[in-house]
């Protein structure tokens, strides 16, 4: 399984599967972050947190928890 957190910059990818319970899954749903969105990784910060991604126009900032949440292909 690889997730959002071990992508690397510049990389487009599609969500597969958004795991997590509750509140955490839903807010990640909630910035658009859905099963078969394509985003692309922009930048990642010196320590790996944030993740700054683009997704469905607009561009979002993930915390590395939650990124470790979001499995990709």
């Amino acid at each position: 399984m690889k997730t959002l957190k071990e992508a690397k910059v510049g990389q487009k990818c599609k969500v597969i599967a958004l795991h997590g319970e509750g509140a955490v899954k839903r807010r990640i749903m909630d910035m658009g972050i859905t099963r078969g969105v394509e985003l692309q990784v922009r930048k990642v910060a010196p320590l790996g947190d944030p993740v700054e991604v683009t997704v469905r126009g607009y561009e979002l900032s993930i915390r590395k928890a939650d990124a470790d949440k979001i499995e990709i292909e």
